[in-house]
């Protein structure tokens, strides 16, 4: 495998649209899948782990730690060589391995107790799980849908795209952290006193939450949001000792666990300092319940309510403001939004959103998991994907 930077990453791109082009293979005009549910083999519905929130944190991951141990080691060192492409690896490692592992005292509890904890189990430097956290928080695309049947059954799923501008493989024509990932997709149950509380898609060692239902109260996921006063302003201020933001995955991950209602977590999500800009799409147990709340760091930027949306049930959310009009080379939106007023509202369901998500370049390259919840089930079910080639970049 060959690995390319960001120096010349801007060349095999251009060569590979072109390329795609070339074969009558546009990136936006692939029609809308009716024949990808159910999954074919190539989608491989992943594992799920029971996390026991009655057992001490440090505990918690410790088995699925040592499982994944070599592909979580895998993934940091991929991390850890896309960092050395820039300075010196030998130094970038002993810098990870020295300074990130301080920041875990620093992590609101159970955070940093549960990173000691698979580090451990993992035999993985404390810095490097560390920084394998802090990783998602910067470089996370999406699609989110929330939809309404008409006898007001709602229904959440999304596809997780990772890996943008990370190290593309030339010979493969794939990036190669979106490959990394894969094999460390599993579904989580969180439990306590024997009793399933939520449940979330994660990354094995990764510890927060992007996309998860609380069975019976609501369905979350967040998509990432690109600004200038950005994550990694949140991500300096936190270092420079202002706490107030919260993390992300972890604060998606409380909001998930310790939510009662829709109400509460659209309350949260809208009001709480974050340390970085999102679009959080929630859904929850009644109909009319589906939204998306777009976020700067610090304020509210938006509301979509999807009563109010043109088609009255559904929203769907990528990765820029719902507002604005996409960006010619990443529009996502405008295929999203043909094949589910093409899908109509009579045949919604879990099958129908799954076509949508399965249609290039909503499904792309980047495209790492599928996840399909309901609320009133508490259903969560999650396939690894990996989009047939020709497949744009994104």
């Amino acid at each position: 495998m060959k690995n390319v930077t960001l120096g010349t990453l801007l060349l095999y791109l251009s060569l590979f649209v072109a390329r795609s082009l070339s074969q009558d293979v546009p990136p936006y005009t692939e029609d809308c899948r009716t024949d990808a549910y159910p999954p074919s083999a190539k989608d491989i519905p992943v594992k799920t782990y029971v996390l026991n929130l009655d057992l001490p944190p440090q505990q918690r991951w410790a088995n699925l730690a040592k499982e994944k141990a070599p592909q979580i080691k895998d993934m940091i060192n991929s991390i850890i060589n896309l960092v050395g492409s820039v300075v010196n690896t030998t130094e970038a490692i002993a810098f990870v391995d020295k300074e990130f592992a301080l920041l875990a005292d620093g992590l609101p509890a159970p955070y940093g107790d549960e990173m000691k904890g698979i580090a451990t189990a993992a035999n993985i430097p404390l810095g490097q799980v560390v920084l394998y956290n802090v990783f998602y928080e910067l470089f996370t695309l999406c699609t989110s849908i929330v939809a309404e049947a008409p006898n007001g059954t709602l229904y959440h799923a999304r596809n997780l795209d990772f890996g943008l501008f990370l190290g593309w493989d030339v010979e493969n024509d794939t990036w190669s952290l979106s490959e990394k990932l894969r094999p460390l997709i599993i579904n989580v149950d969180y439990q306590s006193k024997g009793e399933t509380v939520a449940r979330a898609v994660h990354f094995a060692g990764y510890i927060g939450v992007l996309t998860g239902v609380k069975p019976g109260v609501l369905t979350l996921s967040m998509n990432e949001r690109f600004q200038l006063d950005g994550g990694y302003i949140g991500f300096i201020k936190w270092l420079l000792g202002d706490h107030s933001g919260k993390w992300m995955g972890f604060f998606i991950r409380e909001v998930l666990v310790d939510s009662i209602s829709y109400e509460a977590a659209k309350k949260s999500i809208m009001t709480e300092e974050l340390l970085a800009p999102a679009y959080f799409i929630l859904g929850g147990n009644s109909s009319g319940q589906g939204c998306v709340i777009t976020r700067s760091r610090e304020t509210m930027d938006n509301l979509e309510e999807m009563t109010k949306t043109e088609s009255g049930w559904f929203v769907l959310q990528t990765n820029y403001d719902n507002w604005k009009n996409a960006p010619f080379f990443d529009d996502r939106r405008t295929p999203g939004d043909k094949c589910m007023n093409r899908l109509t509202q009579n045949k919604v369901g879990l099958a129908g959103i799954y076509n949508v998500l399965s249609t290039k370049p909503v499904l792309n390259l980047l495209t790492t998991y599928t996840a399909l919840m309901q609320v009133n089930t508490g259903y969560l079910e999650t396939y690894i994907r990996n989009c047939p080639q020709p497949c744009f970049p994104w």
